[in-house]
């Protein structure tokens, strides 16, 4: 029950974040210390009126070529559907976020009591399956960094600073992990189930 349409870019700074209703963020594919800002700013969570909700994140983490990018094109065309039919269209869906520590304290700092991150979607995939994927999507994606020395330091980069992230809420008990080595309609049964249980 997410609601998502767009693929835009998130820079956690400033006193307030600006955010299109509905969407889904994706941050840059290079990974770096900061998030680009959207734009144009609709939603100001700033300010925000006593009739909304508070928004409810889900972020969406795992390495490169765990399909969180096809599962999340997937997740928007499906409760797209079911957001028509409700008024509230407060659940955000944020692809790739948080990176690394640098994303987590300025999301934490900028969204603190403004927003509840609900939990982590974690696609988790072997990473020789990964490189696999990567290398096939490759021959036809056109993607430079989808050969095997670029995916192997994506790979240590993702393991390096986002792992640590997925770890830290998974002690908060806020992960709910996805077997992403299964089939792309597999593993989408299993997230409509999580969201599901979620609400």
């Amino acid at each position: 029950m997410l609601s998502c349409c767009l693929r835009l870019r998130l820079r956690v700074s400033g006193p307030g974040l600006a955010l299109p209703l509905p969407f889904l963020l994706q941050p840059p594919r290079a990974p770096g210390p900061s998030v680009r800002r959207l734009l144009p700013p609709t939603f100001d969570f700033g300010f925000r009126p006593r009739s909304l909700m508070k928004p409810f994140v889900v972020f969406v983490l795992g390495g490169p070529g765990a399909g969180k990018g096809t599962q999340c094109s997937r997740i928007v065309q499906e409760m797209d559907r079911i957001m028509e039919a409700s008024a509230q269209k407060n659940k955000f869906l944020i692809d790739g976020f948080p990176r690394n520590e640098d994303n987590l304290q300025g999301w934490n700092k900028t969204m603190d009591g403004k927003a509840d991150v609900a939990f982590i979607l974690f696609f988790d995939c072997d990473n020789e399956i990964c490189i696999e994927r990567c290398l096939e999507r490759g021959k036809s994606s056109g993607r430079s960094d989808d050969n095997r020395e670029s995916l192997a330091k994506r790979i240590q980069t993702y393991l390096q600073y986002t792992k640590p992230i997925i770890d830290l809420y998974e002690e908060m008990g806020k992960v709910r992990k996805v077997d992403a080595s299964k089939s792309v309609d597999q593993v989408f049964e299993d997230v409509l189930k999580i969201f599901d249980k979620e609400g």
